[in-house]
Formats: structure tokens, C-alpha cells, sequence
């Protein structure tokens, strides 16, 4: 069921413009792990662990990237065993943090919007996602949905609606940054432009508007209220 149904904000309608080499909108919404933060290691170890003590086939988690671990497991595990398997995986991956790490150029895009500009959109859990945050060395802004936030997780539309109306944004006039395909659909679903990022080495395209291989080929500057965000020739 989803339940993506956050309605559009009382402002105005900023012109969202996507052009060749970027767009100009009134907020950016960044996804964390693969775009943010290098965590990949650490959340291959977690969930291979967690499957090998829940007789699972690593396998089973080809569609996984980017989704909440919490419906991840419900199509893995019967309903009575979700709650604590999810808490299981909780502990193992906020007990390794090694080797996360910020990703190139996201210290200097999330510095580069001013407050209300910006917002941080993970199917992780709360204490996760800090942990991680800090250990990359990144502030984050002040808003941050988690999977905590939401009913339903991403590829539905509510986690990034969820962002927009916390900023007091429309979806319209939002940009979201995302590695993983599920991301991708959620913020289509709510309306928004995608820029892409190739940062994991498991996904080799995305249904974005511009695709760019690291956030340090891209530029984001502030204009009149706005952001021009930019691939750099």
C-alpha cells in the first residue's frame, strides 16, 4: 500500500529546469548510502552475516539496494520473525563502521547549500545513518528522513514527499541525488528530477535525468533563493 500521498506546499512553484549539464531547483535531496557515504563494504559484511545466521543465500538480496531492511527481510521471513531479524541486522551494521567513509565531493555539496536547501532521504534507521554520517566526517542538514519516518520505504514516493514538506518544498521543485534504482523510482513517483550517481560498482546505469560517476563533477551554486546544481565540463 503506498502511502506517499503528502500533497504539494502552499508556495509557489519554483521553475524546475533541467538542462543538458544540470538544473536549477529549490532544494536538494541527497540519498546517504552510495551517494553520501562509502559504506559498501560494511553493509556487504553485515548482510552476508546476517543471512548466513538466518540460513539464507546471499543471493536473495539482488534487489535490495537502496530499500529498507525492514521490507527487505518481510519478503525473506515469515511476519513473526521480521521484528526481531530487523534488530538482529540493526546490531551488526551499527557495530561496523569500518571502512565508511565520505564519499568524493559530498563534504562540499551538502557545505554548499544554505539552510532549508537541503535534506538527507535513507532507508536506513536513525542511529544508523548518524553513525555513519559521523564516521565519514559529514555534517548533516537538519533534515534528515530516515526510514523511522516513514510507512513505507522507497521505491514509493514517501520517504522523498516526506523531505519536500519538511522543507516546506514542492516536490516539483525538488532535485534528488540517488545511487540505487529503487531511490530513482521513489523520487520519480513524487515528481522530482534525478541526478544519478555511479558510485556502486554493482549498478552500471539509472533511469535519472543526468547520470554522473561522482558528486565531484558537479558544481552547486546558489542563485536568488535557489540552486543551480551543474555537471562540470
Amino acid at each position: 500500500m503506498a502511502t506517499g500521498t503528502s500533497g504539494p506546499t502552499t508556495e509557489p512553484t519554483r521553475e524546475t529546469r533541467p538542462a543538458e549539464d544540470g538544473f536549477v531547483v529549490a532544494a536538494v535531496l541527497f540519498d546517504l548510502d552510495g551517494t553520501l557515504i562509502d559504506s559498501t563494504p560494511a553493509v556487504t559484511r553485515c548482510w552476508h552475516g546476517w543471512c548466513e545466521e538466518h540460513g539464507i543465500a546471499p543471493s536473495a538480496l539482488v534487489n535490495s539496494h537502496g530499500r529498507r531492511a525492514v521490507e527487505i527481510i518481510g519478503e525473506l521471513l515469515p511476519t513473526s520473525e521480521v521484528a526481531e531479524a530487523v534488530r538482529r541486522l540493526d546490531e551488526l551494521e551499527l557495530a561496523d563502521l569500518d571502512g565508511v567513509t565520505a564519499l568524493p565531493g559530498a563534504a562540499t555539496a551538502l557545505a554548499s547549500l544554505a539552510e532549508g536547501q537541503g535534506a538527507i532521504v535513507t532507508s536506513a534507521v536513525r542511529a544508523l545513518a548518524l553513525a555513519r554520517l559521523a564516521a565519514g566526517g559529514l555534517v548533516p542538514p537538519t533534515t534528515v528522513v530516515t526510514a523511522d519516518d516513514v510507512q513505507v520505504g522507497k521505491p514509493d514516493p514517501e520517504p522523498y514527499l516526506t523531505a519536500a514538506r519538511r522543507l516546506g518544498v514542492n516536490p516539483a521543485d525538488c532535485l534528488v541525488v540517488e545511487d540505487a534504482a529503487a531511490g530513482v523510482a521513489s523520487a520519480k513517483a513524487a515528481g522530482m528530477q534525478v541526478l544519478g550517481v555511479l558510485t556502486n560498482p554493482h549498478v552500471t546505469g539509472l533511469a535519472a535525468d543526468l547520470v554522473v560517476r561522482s558528486l565531484d563533477e558537479v558544481s552547486w551554486d546558489r542563485q536568488n533563493g535557489a540552486v543551480a546544481v551543474r555537471v562540470r565540463g
